[in-house]
This record gives structure tokens, C-alpha cells and sequence, in this order.
């Protein structure tokens, strides 16, 4: 089932393009790799999906995305709901200055998901989800900035699924992870696309490799290769694919 469609996307900051004719399919349950070398639009395309770019001063669109078969880029979208469907995890942790608890139970009061008890109990199962329950359960009043990175990062996660989204953006969510934790976060995301539509962006070759379904190569603002994983890394139909994924090119 294809859970977002980009047609013919073209977005400009200002008299820049930064994004060129776009047109891609993303399936339902499955971690998509978008690859490419640094300014290709990997991260622009990435922010679409939640209209984040939105923030940026001088932005213009045109084309079609539709997550779920709405257009999200209509004038009537509400940006709220929108980016309670489709959470986005950054390159480095920024949990909220507060207790693990408030940083999770933050967006369901929000989004005043329930009482106490029941917002208790999303903290709980969001925090399970990302298998930090059990070394935080007696923890949770502790600051959530005192926490490893790789459990911050986790926080994080376990903060966008306790408003229950759609989708989940990760933009380099490993970067600035060691090996090891890196490892485990891979781990996470795989057992999360059971649940949860993914999008990734990575300068990792060998991550793209690794985890995800489905890639997507970009250069330039174009989109020069999409496919499965294992054809796009083993048998690419594009040159400039394997010069890239080869080290011959970015």
C-alpha cells in the first residue's frame, strides 16, 4: 500500500531549485533510504513530508504529495495534525529540558490524549516501544538531558509515537552515535517499521544497505535512481548511481 506520493515536486528557496521534478512512491510499513552527497536536497525532500520547510523564509512549491491520498500541500492543511502524523527525529537528540516523563507525556497532553492514568499509560508503552521502560521505569522524574545520547535519541522516538503517528522522518538519526549505538538504533528501526512507515535519510552507504527496504538516490535536486535496495546497491541502472555508491562521485 503506498502510504506518501511525491508528483512532478519542484521547490525553490527564493530563485534557487533545490528540488527538481520529483516523483516517488513510499509503501506502508517499510524503511525507504534517501542517499546522495551533501546538498543534493536529501534533507529538503526529507522536511516536505511534514511541511517543516515551511519555516523557511522564501519557500515556493509546486507539484503534489499526498500522504494517505490527501495533498498535504493545500492552503487548507492543518499544520498541527499534519505534524502529529508525521514525527521527524534529527540528527542529534533535543529532548525537552525536562523530566523523561514530561518529555513523553508533553505531545499526548498537547494533544490532551486522556486523563492522567491514561497518559501514564502512554508514557509507559511509548518508553517499552524503545526499549528504554526498563531502565528508566524508576528513573522518570530524572532530567532527560542527563541521559546517554543513544538514549536520547531513543526519547525522542518514544516522544513522536506517544501522539501516535503515521510516519516517521529520520534525518541522520545515527550521526552522532557510536558504532554500537548505532547498531541499536538500526535494531529499533527495524523492529518500529512494523508499526510505522519510515523515512531515513543517511550519508551511510552501508546503512542504507543495511536497514532499509527501499532507496532512493538524489543528486543535484534530481532524483537519479529509486528502487529496491538490494538492486539499487548490487545492480544499479544508473551510472552515476554506482559512481556514487562506489566512492567514485561525492
Amino acid at each position: 500500500m503506498i502510504k506518501i506520493k511525491v508528483e512532478n515536486l519542484n521547490l525553490w528557496y527564493g530563485d534557487f531549485q533545490a528540488l527538481k521534478n520529483i516523483n516517488l512512491a513510499f509503501e506502508e510499513k517499510q524503511i525507504t533510504a534517501i542517499i546522495g552527497p551533501s546538498g543534493c536536497g536529501k534533507s529538503t525532500l526529507l522536511r516536505v513530508f511534514n511541511r517543516m520547510n515551511d519555516l523557511v523564509e522564501g519557500i515556493h512549491m509546486t507539484g503534489e504529495v499526498t500522504i494517505n491520498g490527501s495533498n498535504i500541500l493545500s492552503k487548507r492543511v492543518d499544520l498541527v495534525t499534519l505534524r502529529k502524523k508525521v514525527g521527524m527525529v534529527f540528527q542529534r537528540p533535543n529532548p525537552f529540558p525536562l523530566s523523561i516523563y514530561e518529555n513523553i507525556a508533553f505531545g499526548p497532553k498537547i494533544h490532551n490524549h486522556g486523563k492522567s492514568r491514561e497518559i501514564a499509560q502512554i508514557v509507559e508503552s511509548s518508553l517499552k516501544s524503545v526499549l528504554l521502560w526498563d531502565d528508566l521505569k524508576d528513573k522518570l522524574q530524572e532530567s532527560a538531558l542527563q541521559l546517554s545520547l543513544e538514549q536520547k535519541q531513543r526519547l525522542c522516538i518514544a516522544r513522536l509515537i506517544a501522539v501516535k503517528p503515521d510516519i516517521l522522518l529520520m534525518d541522520e538519526p545515527c550521526s552522532t552515535l557510536d558504532p554500537q549505538a548505532t547498531d541499536r538504533i538500526e535494531d529499533l528501526m527495524r523492529e518500529l517499521k512494523n508499526n510505522y512507515s519510515i523515512v531515513i535519510v543517511t550519508h551511510n552507504m552501508q546503512q542504507a544497505a543495511r536497514i532499509s527496504d527501499k532507496t532512493a538516490f538524489l543528486l543535484l535536486g534530481e532524483l537519479m535512481e529509486y528502487g529496491e535496495t538490494t538492486q539499487v546497491f548490487t545492480n544499479p541502472k544508473n551510472s552515476k548511481t554506482e559512481d556514487y555508491i562506489t566512492g567514485r562521485y561525492g
